[in-house]
């Protein structure tokens, strides 16, 4: 998805959304300087799933925002991913995040292919990470790739939420979500 109509439509079908969004961005970070999003995967439950592409839209999707007023964010890694979306207009307002979730309910391997094979008994076909997601056209394998990455990261978040809360460590966890999420914002 490339273009304003697009978008718009993608902004409408994740609102009508139920539940978290799981959000992911891929950067060319060892082809580029920046820490650009060069591609923005989406999924909400009865919404589906969304690959845009920021950049022919002037790098600007604050469109989608609204869309995501009160709805929890569900990310592997989040504190790689919030500056990139945050340039292209997109911040959350409440978070998860599946990596440091991991982390906190002391699991071996936090990775997001580790994670989902673990917990899920899924394997992710992981390969396309440091591409340079910055060329153009993506390829296809790319792009599915890409959608895969978001399709478990709700399902992981519950179950990962569950075992925190066996652990008695949920309240810390979203404490520590919490402040992933604001890291870098200015004071109010």
């Amino acid at each position: 998805m490339a273009d304003r109509a697009a978008l718009s439509d993608v902004a409408e079908k994740l609102a009508a959304g139920t539940g978290p969004v799981a959000v992911d961005a891929e950067r060319a970070s060892g082809f580029r300087y920046s820490q650009r999003a060069y591609l923005v995967q989406l999924r909400r439950a009865g919404a589906g799933t969304a690959l845009v592409d920021p950049i022919p839209l002037g790098s600007d999707l604050h469109e989608l925002a609204p869309a995501f007023v009160g709805v929890e964010w569900v990310l592997h890694a989040a504190s790689q991913d919030l500056p990139c979306l945050a340039e292209v207009g997109l911040a959350p307002e409440s978070l998860f995040d599946t990596e440091l979730a991991g982390r906190l309910a002391g699991l071996p391997r936090v990775g997001l292919g580790p994670l989902v094979e673990q917990l899920l008994g899924l394997s992710l076909e992981k390969g396309h990470g440091a591409a340079d997601w910055s060329r153009r056209p993506l390829p296809d394998d790319w792009l599915v790739y890409a959608a895969l990455d978001v399709e478990v990261l709700v399902e992981l978040r519950d179950v990962l939420a569950d075992l925190l809360a066996e652990q008695g460590k949920l309240e810390w966890a979203h404490q520590e979500f919490e402040a992933v999420r604001t890291a870098g914002s200015p004071a109010p």
